[in-house]
């Protein structure tokens, strides 16, 4: 069998519908099949992984219309890279959420699996497709299995969550949709890279308001302020497994296709010290946010929206180095942020209020959590000799480069107030004495194994960063030659059938 990019698509889309059929078989099937499948797209990506590294690109097209008539699905080091990444999440989240719940209906259980594979189909599906309407379809699939995710626990604050979400979520669809409509009467096509070709001929008031429009559309699943009111609400209230998924898949989808609008279709001077000011606000205003949060997810939330903020500055930078370090930041956010929400839903599981203040001296109770959290604490604001340290190394380093002094100071400056509110979290778990009656939550091996693949990546990462250099700096090459997108897509023979 010949592992194509479809393939990455098409199997957890037939798992989504296979689901109900197969809980008709087994009741234990639901649970198991996603697991199955995000192991089979691991394999794929590995596959697909060292051949885009060597050729640089790999492109099929469906149903034998070559681009731009037909839909066609890219592979690029950077679309490969995230794919990936959103592969191996997706798997250790699983494995994490295996049996999470103790008693859950068969109906929920099948909603739930089925939900969670739609939105791995629509996130890698933002990622792969070179056609802009089908990358609009495919975040209409996150969107809305985001939004029922969030709202899945009835009975909780949920409902309100979810509907903030799916109103922010459609005035963001909305946004998306008017700009492709405006974008296709004037280049006559939805295939990415004849865009980017046609460009030009584009007066540049219509271009403009076609990249704020999009700006506005995908700022919003990119946690971009002042975009980002939806995001607290559902990290806090959505299941722990749901949180953790926002995180690491969701939120990267959304920044991609933020990233691949402004890289490759548009030319507009000023689009990337717009990234700059929107981000250095949203890491900003985050970070002051989450140090006045007296709940764990939300602080979680706070500061995930901070670190999006930090990577859209360095995307905004436009080196090569700054590209690099935007993409070494985005692995490292979706490792550590992942474990965070793992470990926090767990220290958090028992408590009504899901405040800090519960977490007073649980440390003694769940000491293997309690490290994984600190260790997830330490790496996320940046101290050696953790993975956390190097995205930010390399983002101060790309800003210096550029001489971009006010950039390093505040991005310094911000990092201390991280550092004051994960500290104050972590010395309550240690430090504080907590009520021994209360009852916690002991995870299964099934999620303490998931738990302990994130925090060895964490060190590993940390102490041999050379592990994925090599490869993000020639995904931060491949994104800034927009020339040889076009030239490949287009003019290339070396595509699938």
């Amino acid at each position: 069998m010949v592992i194509t990019p479809i393939h990455y698509i098409f199997v957890p889309l037939v798992a989504a519908f296979a689901i109900p059929l197969l809980s008709k078989i087994h009741k234990e099937l639901p649970r198991i099949v996603p697991g199955i499948v995000l192991f089979y797209n691991i394999i794929i990506s590995f596959v697909l992984m060292q051949e885009v590294n060597e050729v640089g690109y790999i492109s099929e097209v469906i149903a034998g219309w070559k681009a731009p008539i037909g839909i066609n699905l890219i592979i690029t080091p950077f679309s490969g890279f995230l794919v990936s990444l959103i592969s191996i999440l997706g798997f250790l989240i699983w494995l994490y959420g295996y049996r999470f719940k103790k008693v859950i209906d068969v109906g929920e259980l099948r909603s739930y699996n089925i939900l969670q594979m739609m939105m791995i189909t629509g996130a890698i599906g933002i990622i792969i497709t070179g056609d802009i309407f089908n990358l609009f379809v495919f975040l209409e699939i996150v969107a809305i299995t985001a939004v029922s995710l969030t709202s899945f626990y009835r009975g909780r604050d949920g409902a309100e969550a979810g509907f903030k979400y799916l109103l922010i979520g459609g005035f963001a669809s909305a946004m998306i949709l008017l700009a492709i409509l405006i974008l296709y009467t004037q280049v006559g096509t939805l295939n990415m890279a004849e865009i980017a070709e046609r460009m030009h001929t584009v007066p540049t008031g219509i271009k403009s308001t076609i990249l704020i429009l999009f700006i506005v559309g995908f700022g919003i699943e990119a946690e971009l302020f002042p975009l980002n009111g939806w995001a607290p609400d559902a990290y806090s209230q959505a299941p722990g497994p749901t949180s953790t998924a926002f995180a690491g898949i969701v939120v990267k989808a959304g920044v991609y296709g933020l990233i691949r609008i402004i890289f490759t279709l548009f030319d507009i001077e000023g689009a990337y010290d717009f990234l700059i000011i929107a981000g250095l606000i949203t890491m900003i205003v985050a970070e002051a946010a989450a140090l006045k949060q007296t709940n764990l997810k939300r602080m979680l939330a706070y500061s995930s929206i901070g670190q999006m903020g930090l990577a859209l500055i360095a995307f905004g930078i436009g080196t090569k180095e700054a590209v690099f370090a935007a993409m070494f930041l985005l692995l490292n956010h979706a490792i550590i942020k992942s474990l965070l929400f793992m470990t926090g839903s767990i220290l958090m599981y028992n408590s009504k209020e899901k405040t800090i203040s519960s977490l007073h001296g649980i440390a003694k109770r769940l000491p293997f959590i309690s490290v994984l959290f600190a260790i997830g604490a330490f790496a996320i604001v940046g101290l050696p000799p953790f993975s956390g340290f190097w995205s930010k190394l390399y983002v101060l380093s790309a800003a210096a480069d550029e001489e971009m002094i006010f950039l390093i100071i505040t991005i310094l400056a911000v990092s201390v107030i991280e550092i004051v509110y994960y500290f104050r979290v972590v010395s309550k778990l240690y430090f504080a004495e907590g009520d021994t009656n209360v009852e916690v939550y002991k995870p299964k091996l099934n999620a303490k194994i998931s738990m302990l693949i994130l925090g060895i990546a964490i060190f590993a990462i940390g102490f041999y960063p050379d592990l994925v250099t090599g490869y993000l700096h020639n995904a931060a090459d491949i994104l800034l030659d927009k020339a040889s997108y076009i030239q490949y897509v287009l003019y290339s023979d070396l595509t699938i059938q």
